[in-house]
Formats: C-alpha cells, structure tokens, sequence
C-alpha cells in the first residue's frame, strides 16, 4: 500500500531524515517509535506533503506521492493526526469534526452524517457535547476529538502522532484499543508515531526504532518489545542504548 523509499528531509540546514525506507501493507499497525528528537513527526509531516523530501520518493497505492500537495493527499485518502491534537478551540465539536470532511462537501449531507454517526458510535462522550467548543475538553477528550476529525476525512491510511502524549493510562489504553478497532472492523491501515513504546508494541503489527534520522531495527513488533535494546533503551531496562555508534 505505501513504500517510503530512501526518504532525506531537511528543516533548513539541518538534515532530519537520512535515508528512510519501509513498507507498509493494508490493514497493518505500523508503530515508530524513538526518542525526541528522532525525526518521528518529520517523518509523518514529509508523508503527509507538510515537508518537502530532498531525496527519495513515497508510492501509494502504486504512484507516487512525494511532490503532491497536502490537500492531493488528504484526497487520496490519507490523514494525519497531529501531535498535541491541534483543534480548534472556540469551534464546536460537531465543526470540528465537519472540518475534517471539508474536501467531501460534495458528497452530500446524508454521506457525512453518516460518517459523523460512526465516530460518535467509536466516541460517544463526543456525542453529548458536540455543541461545546472543543477548547473547553479534557485532554483526553480533545484526542478523541482530533482522531474523530480525522475519521471524518473518510482516510484509507491513518497516521497519528504520539496521541497517548500527557494522557493518564486507561485513557491511553481506550485509544490504542479504538486504533486495534479501527484495524480489524475497517481494515483502516495505521501508521503511529509514539514515545509509549510499550502501548504502541502492543498494538501494533510491526515496529520500527528511529534513531537520529535513521531507522536502526524494524520487523515484528512483539519480536521488538523482547529485543535488549529495546527493553534497555525504552522500557525500563538498566541502561541507555544506542543504537548507532
């Protein structure tokens, strides 16, 4: 469905990516994990037409998306949730989740509230208050909120960056279990960027770690969760690894 083929991104001067490749195939959880730092958000941003890569190239679905333009993309059916939620805070909810379908506005109106029933049915705190301005939600709420809009774009790919950030644990946990959901009932593929490595290799199909612009070991994911490194570099194991000399 997507490969990411040797993929530079620079911010200015600064080289952020270093050569980038993986797969991805329908369906699948693909969790990326590393420290801050890493180039876990460039990576999501240069897939999503936010970052413009130097080299390398991104196919989807068989052609290539590397120069398209973010609203080409949200067309083909990809979206990103970005990292602190980034609503709009003195709009509703229910405006909040009608932005997430503004490319659809053709699409009619029975189309949409249809597609506004199911997050409300994955989401129904939501429910009740969509008429409250989302700047007024709980954290928790707001990243609800944020996948919801992002549900609402109608997206083939997903790709949701550290949703679990500043949650408390069942929280974190009633959303890894909705991305399981989303996988299994929609076939919806998932790309997740997260610093909880240990909610995100529980989730997910397959991992990889970042490391300073490179990725440093992939493949499945419950094998990475048993790999030392990864236990000793970001799951409470005794000591600090890296992974490049």
């Amino acid at each position: 469905m997507l490969q990411v083929d040797n993929i530079h991104t620079y911010h200015g001067f600064l080289h952020v990516l270093k050569g980038i490749s993986f797969t991805l195939e329908k369906g699948e959880i693909f969790a990326i994990v590393g420290s801050n730092g890493a180039g876990k958000s460039t990576l999501l941003g240069t897939i999503a037409g936010v970052y413009l890569q130097k080299e390398g190239d991104i196919i989807y679905e068989g052609q290539s998306i590397g120069k398209n333009k973010v609203e080409q993309i949200v067309k083909r059916g990809i979206c990103l949730v970005p990292e602190r939620r980034q609503i709009f805070d003195a709009l509703s909810v229910k405006d909040n989740l009608m932005l997430g379908a503004y490319h659809r506005i053709k699409e009619g109106k029975k189309t949409l509230q249809r597609d506004m029933d199911r997050c409300y049915e994955l989401f129904p705190k939501l429910k009740t208050m969509e008429d409250r301005p989302g700047g007024l939600l709980s954290g928790g709420e707001q990243q609800m909120l944020a996948i919801a809009r992002g549900l609402m774009s109608n997206p083939k790919l997903m790709m949701l960056d550290e949703p679990s950030l500043g949650l408390a644990p069942l929280i974190v946990k009633d959303i890894m279990n909705i991305l399981d959901h989303l996988r299994k009932e929609f076939n919806t593929t998932i790309i997740l960027v997260e610093q909880n490595v240990k909610a995100a290799l529980k989730v997910a199909d397959r991992a990889c770690v970042i490391e300073r612009g490179e990725i440093v070991i992939n493949g499945d994911a419950k094998e990475l969760m048993k790999d030392p490194r990864v236990r000793d570099a970001y799951l409470g194991g005794k000591k600090e690894t890296s992974f490049i000399s």
